[in-house]
């Protein structure tokens, strides 16, 4: 096996290592920003995008399902090809997929158009986002200084995540909503070009064929279900327009772990989810991924349907929601020294949900200060501190060449858990406000969301406290 050993082994003497990694450690950790930011970052676009393409109400949340699913289903294929083909080669082929869908999205003319170029940017963002994780890996020895790495690697992609808002309203008040999509081009073009010059080759497995069908199957079983989640605000759960899908969805699933669990090279090996640790971390990330993701779109659309901000405004209202996770996520690795990985992702989940628990207090006339800052910095500010300790839990026991895989998993579990929270808490919101545009039985859906996501932490919290296995504390 072959390791990156231009970036791990000191070939150069002192400063040219130094540069070298840090090199690796700011491509990886641009190329997540990008990835995540582009989840959140059409949020407050998506009343322009309706009117300017004449989209549905359900079109627009297939905006972002679009690219979500698209991002998780093929997350585990693009963790595979980093293994197998190079990690420097799959980052430059996702970043380059991702900024000319990206090109294509801002460009778009139609809604279908702007769908399909949102699904192409969730596939190049599938084979970018592992390699990013995987270079971190190879590049940083296993330790403290790799902790303190992916701390960094997950602040990063918590603050693309969470600075969407502000980006998107900035760039649609001033500019245009195709701008929140345009951005990603003179970005992308930089950083491949500082990719191409700086990043060192590495693989860790000798090249063989990739479980295509595993990956298409997993993509359309997802799409499947969260469409039918979706088909039931119209039809409700026992109609056959709703009943086809989620069962269909259902089979596809199912249809993908009987062929992983047969053919000789599968996408996911059943094996890796026999670690206790890497199986309970991948699930309480489902969970987490599940509420937080959803955070975003509710808090845009509550601060700009009901307490009438514009787009800017809305955004700028999130920047302290968007400082708390990433000093969450930049904590964290300090904080595992005292608490260790289990405890500290317990404390953050509880407080995540105590968040939850507060915003769903919201009302009509709410004010800035309780009914979205201080909540919102509770809500992330938890999320932030358990998301590093449940990645450090799931990527330390795996193996060298199933590193690409096992970070694959870890933002598939997120993305994953995100796309279809988003699509059932939107259901949960529209069946309560019934169709109302009045602003009291908007908030009282939106309540009704965030109270659901808070029951789902709790869940996800009892679950963690007796799956997670309980590791030391990290040592310095």
């Amino acid at each position: 096996m072959t390791f990156m050993v231009d970036i791990s082994t000191p070939t150069r003497r002192g400063g040219g290592t130094r540069t070298r990694t840090w090199a690796v450690v700011v491509a990886a950790c641009t190329g997540q920003f990008l990835v995540v930011l582009d989840v959140s970052v059409v949020n407050v676009a998506l009343p322009s995008m309706r009117t300017d393409l004449g989209l549905s109400a359900a079109g627009l949340q297939w905006v972002l399902n679009a690219y979500s699913i698209a991002f998780a289903g093929f997350m585990l294929l693009g963790g595979r090809a980093a293994d197998l083909y190079g990690r420097k080669r799959m980052f430059l082929v996702g970043l380059g997929l991702f900024t000319a869908a990206s090109l294509a999205g801002g460009l778009a003319q139609e809604g279908w158009q702007l769908l399909a170029a949102r699904a192409a940017q969730g596939l190049g963002a599938a084979v970018l986002a592992p390699a990013t994780l995987t270079l971190l890996t190879a590049a940083v020895p296993e330790g403290p200084a790799r902790t303190r790495a992916i701390g960094t690697w997950m602040a990063v992609g918590a603050g693309g995540g969470a600075a969407g808002g502000l980006i998107g309203g900035v760039l649609t008040d001033a500019l245009s909503w195709r701008w929140v999509l345009l951005i990603n081009v003179p970005v992308g073009v930089l950083v491949l070009t500082a990719a191409a010059i700086w990043l060192a080759e590495g693989r860790a497995g000798e090249r063989t064929r990739l479980d295509i069908l595993g990956a298409l199957l997993v993509t359309a079983g997802l799409a499947s279900v969260a469409y039918g989640i979706v088909q039931t605000e119209e039809s409700g759960w026992t109609a056959v327009a709703t009943l086809l899908p989620l069962l269909g969805g259902v089979a596809l699933l199912t249809l993908f772990v009987l062929v992983e669990a047969r053919t000789a090279k599968p996408l996911m090996p059943l094996r890796v989810l026999a670690a206790r640790a890497v199986a309970s971390a991948n699930v309480a990330m489902f969970v987490i991924g599940s509420a937080t993701f959803s955070m975003w779109y509710f808090m845009t659309v509550y601060a700009q349907n009901v307490l009438g901000y514009s787009a800017l405004e809305a955004g700028l209202a999130l920047i302290p929601t968007s400082v708390a996770v990433v000093v969450g996520s930049k904590c964290a690795p300090r904080l595992m020294i005292r608490t260790g990985a289990k405890n500290l992702a317990l404390i953050g989940t509880a407080t995540a949900a105590a968040g939850f628990g507060w915003q769903s207090t919201m009302t009509a006339d709410g004010s800035y200060l309780t009914a979205v800052c201080l909540p919102g910095i509770l809500m992330m500010a938890g999320t932030g501190l358990a998301a590093t300790p449940l990645a450090t839990l799931a990527t330390s026991g795996a193996a060298p060449g199933e590193a690409g895989l096992v970070s694959g998993l870890v933002n598939t579990s997120r993305t994953m858990g995100g796309a279809l929270g988003l699509a059932v808490l939107s259901t949960v919101a529209a069946a309560r406000t019934a169709g109302s545009t009045d602003a009291v039985e908007l908030t009282a859906g939106y309540a009704l969301a965030f109270r659901t996501a808070g029951g789902v932490l709790l869940g996800g919290l009892l679950l963690m406290v007796f799956w997670l296995p309980r590791h030391g504390s990290a040592k310095r």
